[in-house]
């Protein structure tokens, strides 16, 4: 295995863990730009152009792009998310050369009034399609709950309003402003030459526009809320509650990752124990996400209305009990051995490493093999742990419920 960075003369920056131990080759864009970079007037553009981008280009039309990615095997696709618009593919290596040129002709797509035209009502369709799932809508209003006047808390998808306003116009001026060399981070992982990756790069990268976007990275300073939104169609009540956690940045997020497991794990965990195993609740999690410059603790409650109340109260109390008396070595140990095994199992595929060797490099500009996690995650203590609850107690400072009932009282 492999290390190697390089920047193109545009400041595109790219990074490659190579080895020829494997069968198989990943290649991925990673685009610093998602819905908290997105002012009201584009809401939702960026998961909008995501679509967009596949629409063709000016070499490729939509029909040529499924076909030659179907013609070399590729799995292939797309991602946004509130920070990163992610483009991949993975592919057997000797088809790399033609999976990259394509994906690189992606990022630079036509963005026809046609097209945009016509997947307009993909988009809208879709928001429809998500205001009927009740956890979707629940994860919608506790990120705007909670990072009220923060762009962390814009909407993914946007809204039908937005949606319906925007413009093809608006859609290129932010393309044109995100989607420069700076802003966008090339990585490859698998089996591949280097030199190969370089070359690929210059010719297909070379003449990308420059430029450095800015981002509001501020930590968010949540004052908290309690809403409800009343859903008689839904048999169950579906409840998030946020907290403050690390940022991406922040050496605690080992820590933090690793209370989730032992506290809120979908198996094994003490909310598991204490809610799901006797039959209080569906579903009962605790998850951490880290963000540029914020984090959050987001818990998740699935339960009949009439058990809500007394749940929120078990949980309030398994998360009470954390907070003064820590965890013990044995739980440690084994939320160590889930983690870990999660990240050797994914490692063990290109397509696997190229997520994390992506999010590094976006979040923290640094490369970490596995190794470095596997040791990271080893050197954690309870007193790594205490030190993390010290700063970000476990807690719901924001609260959202979605379901039969009309109010949590």
């Amino acid at each position: 295995m492999s290390f190697h960075k390089h920047h193109l003369d545009n400041g595109l920056p790219i990074i490659a863990e190579l080895s020829d131990e494997v069968f198989s080759s990943a290649v991925g864009f990673f685009v610093r730009t998602g819905s908290r970079d997105e002012t009201p007037d584009v809401a939702g553009v960026s998961h909008f152009l995501e679509h967009m981008v596949f629409k063709g280009t000016s070499k490729y039309t939509a029909d040529d792009v499924n076909r030659i990615f179907d013609e070399i095997g590729a799995k292939y696709n797309a991602s946004t998310s509130e920070e990163v618009t992610l483009f991949y593919a993975a592919v057997l290596p000797e088809y790399l050369p033609r999976a990259f040129e394509l994906l690189a002709s992606l990022m630079q797509p036509t963005l026809r009034g046609e097209d945009f035209d016509m997947e307009k009502q993909v988009i809208l369709e879709e928001i429809l399609m998500y205001e009927d799932m009740p956890t979707f809508t629940a994860y919608e209003k506790v990120m705007g709950a909670h990072f009220t006047d923060h762009p962390l808390g814009n909407s993914i998808l946007g809204s039908n309003e937005s949606i319906t306003d925007l413009t093809v116009e608006q859609m290129r001026a932010y393309h044109a402003s995100r989607y420069q060399t700076a802003n966008i981070t090339l990585a490859v992982a698998g089996r591949a030459s280097w030199e190969e990756v370089l070359r690929l790069a210059e010719r297909h990268c070379g003449d990308w526009p420059q430029g450095i976007p800015e981002r509001r990275t501020d930590e968010a300073e949540a004052e908290g809320q309690l809403v409800v939104f009343p859903r008689e169609g839904s048999l169950q009540q579906h409840v998030m509650q946020m907290a403050a956690a690390p940022a991406a940045t922040d050496d605690l997020r080992y820590a933090a990752d690793l209370l989730s497991v032992i506290v809120g794990d979908d198996a094994g965990s003490r909310l598991y124990w204490e809610l799901v195993d006797p039959g209080h609740a569906e579903a009962a999690e605790i998850g951490y996400n880290e963000y540029d410059g914020s984090g959050t603790w987001m818990s998740y409650l699935s339960c009949a209305p009439e058990e809500t109340l007394t749940n929120l109260g078990r949980i309030q109390a398994v998360f009470e009990r954390v907070n003064q008396e820590g965890v013990s070595k044995e739980e440690i140990e084994q939320a160590r051995n889930k983690v870990l095994s999660r990240i050797v199992l994914r490692s063990e595929r290109p397509m696997g490493r190229l997520g994390s060797l992506g999010s590094n490099w976006v979040y923290r500009n640094e490369y970490r093999s596995v190794t470095d996690d596997l040791a990271a995650y080893r050197a954690i203590t309870p007193d790594d742990i205490k030190r993390l609850l010290e700063r970000y107690p476990l807690g719901q400072t924001t609260t959202v419920a979605v379901g039969p009932l009309e109010a949590l009282a």
